[in-house]
């Protein structure tokens, strides 16, 4: 093994190593990333928004690495952050923020991909989850990031994941990115400022009831296709 490949190595094993090391020497940032994955699993916007604002003039902060924490290891809608963000922060400078840190989540899914490669990401994802996103890459090619993020109420981890595996480059996909989740974010971002009470939880209610049903129908049309491709190799 020569030099190069050998720091490529160490380089890899350090940035697995230290974060385990933190969760298990540091009990102050193993109790952040529990209450954080408590917060999440709830998937409820009013315990996301007072999550951060107990960090007082460091909760912006928090949020943004509370949205990166959504995007590497909790396969969860990443609206509920955003509609919090829009509560604290009013949607202009939530809007911002949650664009930012969704971007900076989505390029560190892509960047452990492409350094770990297919079993590290499996580990973060499930190999069944994975297969069926390949399809859709196959698909879509280029575009699936972009379709992908034209819909940012569904959590994007593992797009970005498979992303990393391709051959698609770096600047590629952080405009179809970019791009992709801008508008939405626009909007979840000034429908979460501006609803309250009762008529907020109803609009939260149908967009999880929406994601649900986006999900399924792509999940149906990439397993038509697959049997459709199936039964034309088995008739060749």
């Amino acid at each position: 093994m020569d030099k190069k490949v050998w720091k490529q190595w160490w380089f890899k094993i350090v940035l697995l190593v230290i974060p385990v090391l933190l969760y298990y020497l540091v009990p102050a940032f193993q109790e952040i990333i529990q209450n954080a994955v408590k917060v999440l699993s709830r998937v409820d916007v009013d315990a996301a928004r007072e999550y951060i604002l107990s960090f007082g003039i460091w909760a912006p902060v928090v949020s943004f690495f509370l949205m990166v924490f959504q995007s590497v290891a909790a396969p969860l809608p990443a609206f509920v952050i955003t509609f919090a963000n829009a509560g604290l922060f009013g949607w202009v400078k939530g809007a911002a923020l949650s664009w930012t840190s969704a971007m900076a989540g989505a390029i560190l899914c892509f960047a452990i991909a492409r350094l770990y490669g297919r079993s590290v990401v499996e580990k973060f994802t499930t190999r069944r989850a994975l297969k069926e996103v390949d399809i859709f890459f196959e698909k879509y090619g280029k575009w699936a990031v972009l379709i992908a993020r034209l819909l940012p109420f569904v959590s994007f981890d593992i797009v970005s994941y498979a992303a990393g595996l391709t051959a698609m480059g770096w600047w590629e996909f952080i405009w179809a990115t970019g791009l992709g989740q801008l508008p939405a974010t626009l909007v979840y971002s000034y429908v979460g400022d501006m609803l309250v009470g009762s008529v907020r939880n109803v609009v939260f209610g149908l967009l999880i009831l929406f994601a649900l049903t986006t999900l399924i129908i792509m999940v149906r049309h990439i397993w038509r296709d697959r049997n459709a491709t199936q039964t034309v190799s088995e008739e060749i």
